[in-house]
């Protein structure tokens, strides 16, 4: 399917669906589509395997995430609050 330089992933809809909703779509696959940075290897091998469900293929270790991304914004502010409270323990 040919896509354009003003559409890009979501060429595919064609003229449907409006300019509002195509651009959403686009922004969301665009970051589900990129290389995800493996957080046991370190190296940039993620794919998307299911909703919400990541695996290396690198190193094979398969990890639970966002539904779209691996690591959401709320669980990376998570992580560093939990890392902060242990730590200073």
């Amino acid at each position: 399917m040919a896509r354009t330089k003003k559409v890009g992933i979501t060429g595919r809809f064609g003229p449907r669906y409006g300019r509002k909703a195509k651009r959403t779509v686009q922004k969301i696959e665009e970051k589900m589509k990129k290389k995800h940075v493996c957080p046991k290897c370190d190296r940039p091998y993620v794919k998307r395997i299911g909703s919400g469900i990541c695996k290396c293929t690198k190193c094979d270790n398969v990890f639970t995430g966002g539904a779209y991304v691996p690591a959401t914004p709320m669980g990376k502010t998570a992580n560093r609050n939990i890392k902060r409270i242990i730590g200073g323990l």
